[in-house]
């Protein structure tokens, strides 16, 4: 009678199962495998290409031309830090040539510039996309949509985005934002509110440079 085999012999038997089974597995599929493996291959190099030599160049040219706007509109030349001239590309210039390269900062200067200017609906395009995690930046984005409605006379939508603004940060920066929604608030009728968001800076904020005043616009509606 022959000997059963002892749990060694079974492993070994095992593994010389498992071992023909995946040659057997490769040698069936071995093209489709090496074609996915080139596959992998050649998008990674494609896409270490574009980083090295369009991307990275596109947000150098892009950086460069930011630097230009920036100085004109430190200067407080809006018109032409969103417009440029024949000597340098604007804000908005930059914007339709590379994007966001420069970096999300490029839709709050040009949004600034636009509100400056008094071009309200293009204000309000560019500050909405803007992108960045930044939520003081965000907040300011928000609470210039909300200026640029208010420039166009649109206070409910304004309202909405003065709101948005205020509840993106949880600081002093809230206080302003909380004071436009109160004016617009007003202007729309809603005392109430205007008057809710007035005690809100009183009470949260009561370091805030607002809130100095802020009892001037509380009593003017209550009284």
């Amino acid at each position: 009678m022959a000997n059963k085999p002892n749990d060694q012999e079974l492993r070994q038997q095992n593994v010389a199962e498992a071992v023909s089974k995946t040659e057997l597995f490769f040698q069936k599929y071995s093209k489709i495998i090496y074609g996915c493996v080139a596959a992998i291959l050649l998008i990674a190099l494609a896409i270490l290409a574009y980083n090295r030599f369009i991307l990275q160049p596109q947000k150098e040219k892009a950086q460069a031309a930011m630097y230009q706007a920036e100085q004109k509109f430190t200067a407080g030349n809006y018109a032409l830090a969103l417009a440029g001239d024949d000597n340098m590309m604007g804000f908005e210039e930059i914007i339709d040539t590379y994007g966001s390269k420069a970096g999300q900062a490029v839709y709050l200067y040009a949004g600034s510039c636009a509100l400056q200017t008094g071009d309200f609906d293009k204000a309000i395009k560019f500050f909405k996309k803007y992108a960045g995690e930044d939520s003081i930046l965000l907040s300011r984005a928000q609470a210039g949509i909300g200026d640029a409605y208010v420039g166009l006379e649109d206070y409910k939508n304004a309202l909405a985005a003065y709101e948005k603004a205020a509840a993106t940060v949880d600081n002093v920066f809230s206080a302003g934002y909380l004071l436009k929604a109160g004016q617009v608030a007003e202007e729309l009728g809603d005392k109430d509110k205007a008057l809710a968001f007035y005690n809100k800076i009183k009470d949260q904020y009561p370091n805030a440079v607002e809130a100095a005043d802020i009892d001037k616009f509380i009593t003017r509606i209550e009284f």
